[in-house]
Parts: structure tokens; C-alpha cells; sequence
């Protein structure tokens, strides 16, 4: 398999002229959670301020990281890694993921900016709003943002830190191969399942 570009450096690649446009597609690890933890305290004080007992909120709060997970999967497999032909679709596509791989140590550039995932946050609530009713959607909804916060941090984590515990260092190699090996496959970053479920895991080695 042919190899693309990949640097090493820890530091940004320009990709817009404008200096507006250039300082929004970057942002710091911990902004996505001064932003969606105060969003998960509402959404579980709205849950219980709605009298939901506690079993039905654990339920629902544990299918939104689960569905998380799914939806994680498949916008990583499905939309991330789409490549267009045109000359504006590669460009778009190298300014949502392509750039994350030419430059996966860009600090930068490893969570989600909120330009993205606030406006993907609002179509998915109003999306989730059609299905459940207020009471659960506040549970589920509450548990999907948790699970987007621990992807983020997770993604993060796995291109800066230096893991010790066997579980973390089975997470990082899955995500480092799906960047140093071979790109379609392992497109699970927070979790392993769904590559295994759709049969693009990477092989055992024996």
C-alpha cells in the first residue's frame, strides 16, 4: 500500500489566508469541555427536575455513549474519510480530516472545533427530539455529549500521551495503525467494537 505524507511535527500547517478563518480551525484541548460539560449538568438537572427515576436515567444516559459510539464510527468512516474528485472537495476534505493525517501530532487540530460540532450537537438533538420524549431525550442526550467528550479527549490523549495500562495502550495502537498503517481500517477511536462489528478491524497478528 503507497504511504501518504505524514509529519511529525507538533506544530500547525497554515490552511487559510485569512487570519479569521486560520484561528478558527484551531482550538485547545480543553475547550470542548468548558463548553459541553455545563451542556451535560443541564441536560441531567433537566432529567431529574422532570422526575425520571434513577434506573431509567442510567439506561438511557448509557444508549446515548453507546449510540455515540456508533455515530462516532460511522461520521469518522462514512463523511471523514469520503474523498471527493473535485477541486473544492479535496480542498474541503483536507481542511475537515485530511489535515489530521498529514499532521497527526498538531495540537491544535486534534478535538473538534465548536464551528462543527455545535451546529452537528444542535441537528443531532432535534434529530433525537423526533424519537424520544422530553424526559428521556434529556438522559439520552445528556449521555450521548458524554460520550462525544470522552472521543475528543480520548483522541487527544492517544496522539500526546504515553500510556501504561495495557487498556489505553490497546486504544492508542488501534488509532495508530489506523494512522501508520493502513487508513480504512480501525475507524473506531474511543472504541474498538464497531470495526469489529463491520469487519474493519485489523487483523491479529499471529
Amino acid at each position: 500500500m503507497k504511504k501518504n505524507y505524514i509529519s511529525n511535527s507538533e506544530e500547525s500547517v497554515r490552511m487559510f489566508k485569512n487570519d479569521f478563518l486560520e484561528n478558527l480551525s484551531k482550538i485547545h484541548f480543553s475547550v470542548p469541555l468548558f463548553i459541553y460539560v455545563p451542556v451535560i449538568i443541564y441536560f441531567i438537572y433537566q432529567a431529574f427536575v422532570n422526575h425520571i427515576g434513577i434506573g431509567a436515567f442510567a439506561l438511557y444516559f448509557a444508549l446515548g455513549i453507546f449510540i455515540w459510539t456508533a455515530t462516532e464510527y460511522v461520521l469518522h468512516r462514512y463523511i471523514f474519510h469520503f474523498v471527493p474528485k473535485s477541486k473544492w472537495g479535496l480542498r474541503l476534505h483536507f481542511i475537515f480530516h485530511g489535515v489530521h493525517h498529514d499532521y497527526p501530532r498538531d495540537s491544535k487540530r486534534l478535538v473538534m472545533v465548536p464551528s462543527v460540532s455545535l451546529p452537528l450537537a444542535v441537528a443531532f438533538y432535534f434529530l433525537f427530539a423526533l424519537f424520544l420524549s422530553p424526559v428521556h431525550l434529556y438522559s439520552f442526550f445528556s449521555g450521548f455529549i458524554f460520550g462525544y467528550l470522552i472521543y475528543d479527549m480520548t483522541h487527544y490523549a492517544i496522539h500526546h500521551a504515553n500510556f501504561k495500562t495495557p487498556f489505553w495502550k490497546k486504544i492508542k495502537q488501534h488509532h495508530m495503525l489506523h494512522h501508520y498503517d493502513d487508513s480504512s481500517k480501525g475507524y473506531g477511536v474511543s472504541s474498538a467494537l464497531w470495526d469489529k462489528i463491520f469487519a474493519s478491524d485489523f487483523p491479529k497478528k499471529k
